[in-house]
């Protein structure tokens, strides 16, 4: 009788414990809102995208004109539409000033300028990118 008794405070402790951050924070799925990753670091995009969904990665700097006034429709473009998830990619790391064009991820992904569009469709396999993502992205901003 022990040891079931034993067994069911143990059982009862896992199931009141708090969830683990890794599973809070799962890459995999879409989260409320838009998720911020890099900060400069390389970063493999496979990585975040969302099975199922649309999953739009937006390049950007706190430093860019562009993509400041672009970012709150990009943040509504993941908030109001269920088939897309937004995956902002900072590359700029920690103390940069301007646009840190020589940060690991500006040069792993060779941005020639922010903000730069990585469009993947549900299926996990490259839709557009460049000029054509700036151009699907803006489209649904519209």
């Amino acid at each position: 009788m022990t040891s079931l008794r034993l067994l069911c405070i143990l059982v009862a402790a896992s199931l009141l414990a708090p969830v683990p951050l890794a599973l809070a924070a799962d890459p995999l799925v879409k989260a409320p809102e838009p998720v911020t990753i890099s900060h400069g670091k390389k970063v493999q995009l496979s990585d975040y995208l969302v099975p199922g969904k649309t999953t739009v990665f937006d390049f950007y700097s706190e430093n860019c004109p562009t993509c400041k006034a672009m970012a709150p429709g990009v943040r509504k473009l993941h908030e109001a539409r269920g088939d897309i998830a937004v995956v902002f990619v900072d590359i700029n790391r920690p103390g940069a000033k301007g646009i840190d064009w020589d940060s690991p991820v500006s040069i792993q992904y060779n941005l020639p300028s922010t903000p730069q569009f990585k469009v993947y469709g549900p299926d996990g396999k490259l839709k557009a990118e460049g000029k054509p993502a700036f151009a699907m992205v803006s489209g649904w901003l519209d």
